[in-house]
């Protein structure tokens, strides 16, 4: 199956508690969940649903790097977002980073997110050897 290697970069935040930014077993890289979160000042972007979501994705695509993966390589991605009625706007930005031949994908609702963003997405990728 492969040994476990954490993954880790300066170019997406740094995780806010005990967990990697994501995880490689194998071939496969599972994300934790990205934030909107500028990972240089450590601050939520300024803006609504579409920034968040455009800084959430770019986050994505940095961990993804990190693992010599990109957004091609994502197999299934999970939002969460604060209010469907946002997700329009976080489709159209999301459709912007898989065009193409998107992954499988699941979208929830969720009460609360940490630092109360709007949404956060994670995902799950295979690294070419």
């Amino acid at each position: 199956m492969g040994q476990k290697r954490i993954v880790a970069t300066d170019q997406a935040p740094a995780a806010i508690g005990p967990y990697s930014q994501a995880i490689q077993v194998g071939e496969f890289l599972f994300t934790s969940g990205q934030l909107p979160v500028d990972p240089a000042s450590g601050e939520i972007v300024a803006g609504g649903v579409q920034e968040q979501t455009d800084r959430a994705l770019a986050n994505l695509q940095a961990v993804l790097a990190a693992a010599g993966a990109s957004l091609a390589d994502v197999i299934k991605t999970t939002l969460y977002i604060k209010n469907m009625a946002d997700f329009g706007i976080i489709n159209e930005t999301y459709g912007k980073y898989f065009n193409g031949n998107p992954p499988a994908r699941s979208c929830v609702e969720v009460a609360r997110l940490p630092k109360d963003v709007l949404v956060e997405v994670e995902a799950i990728a295979v690294v070419k050897k």
